[in-house]
């Protein structure tokens, strides 16, 4: 497929996990393990320290460390897009001005949240974060964390401005979605991407740019193949393998509903996954989430080896 506007940014970039050791503290030597596996599989870049990666759990020496570790693990060879997570504006700010020293090559926003806002204060927003800092900003929507959409049209002008370069688009909204993709069109440069993880396909096939998938850490290679089916041109092949990356997303229905978060319940599938594949050593959660059990374990097990990747991790 090519692209009207050539965009900057394509591809599979990942929301990198934060794996912890049994203890509860960042587990290094994990992290590492993440980061190669993601390169090795394949992707165009790395998002650090977005929801996948438990950033609102994260203390500020965390955040630090766990970017520092990962810019200086990834040693330039792939692009590291940073979440600049906090409420509002000057925060934002402080925060990103934080991690860009630190080595973020561009930051990831949401819109204000527990602010009470409008369209109006969401791309003034967008706009003075862009002239404090200068650096590429993607705007991230998801209005399940923040409780408010990023309006179309604010969305439009803020391309049209240069003060953000690509939307990362978790809202669940294909309509908006649509339309995004159709009004950005003519801005050079201009990256729409999903953060769904099952049908990826089909935003591909409507002119997204790339995908953000959680599911991602667990098998890059297999969202790098579908991204360069759709590519080709090759949508029953791309298909395809959508349907069997949503089966192995089944993972994340496994935890009992009773006993754990939804957040925690993706989350740790992940991380449970992650474990099984021999790639880290504890499914450990941030505080207060609870970890996933060996029961459920045992269910991610069958569906990963019913998928192919046990046998592709053991070779």
């Amino acid at each position: 497929m090519a692209y009207q506007n050539n965009p900057k940014y394509t591809g599979v970039i990942p929301p990198v996990l934060t794996p912890r050791t049994a203890e509860g503290t960042i587990d290094t030597v994990g992290l590492d393990a993440i980061v190669e596996h993601l390169i090795n599989g394949g992707v165009t870049g790395l998002f650090v320290l977005g929801s996948s990666g438990e950033v609102p759990y994260l203390t500020t020496a965390e955040r630090d460390a766990v970017l520092s570790q990962i810019v200086a693990t990834t040693a330039g060879r792939v692009p590291v897009l940073v979440g600049a997570c906090e409420q509002t504006t000057a925060r934002v700010i402080d925060e990103g001005a934080r991690l860009i020293g630190l080595g973020a090559d561009a930051l990831v926003v949401t819109t204000p949240f527990y602010a009470i806002s409008n369209g109006p204060e969401i791309e003034a927003h967008f706009t003075a974060i862009h002239e404090a800092l200068k650096v590429d900003i993607f705007a991230y929507d998801v209005p399940v964390r923040t409780h408010h959409k990023l309006p179309v049209d604010v969305a439009v002008r803020l391309a049209e401005s240069g003060a953000i370069v690509g939307v990362k688009d978790s809202s669940g909204d294909d309509v908006s979605f649509r339309q995004l993709l159709l009004a950005t069109k003519h801005v050079p440069g201009f990256s729409v991407f999903t953060g769904h993880e099952v049908v990826v396909d089909g935003a591909l096939l409507g002119g997204a740019h790339g995908v953000v998938p959680g599911l991602g850490n667990v098998d890059p290679a297999g969202y790098r193949r579908l991204f360069d089916l759709a590519q080709q041109g090759e949508w029953a092949q791309a298909a395809a393998e959508q349907d069997r990356l949503a089966r192995v997303f089944d993972i994340v229905y496994t935890p009992d509903s009773s006993r754990v978060s939804p957040g925690a319940a993706g989350l740790g599938a992940f991380k449970t996954a992650l474990v099984e594949l021999g790639i880290i050593a504890s499914n450990t959660m941030s505080a207060p989430m609870v970890n996933l059990n060996e029961a459920e374990a045992a269910q991610i097990r069958e569906i990963l080896a019913e998928t192919g990747l046990l046998a592709v991790a053991a070779k």
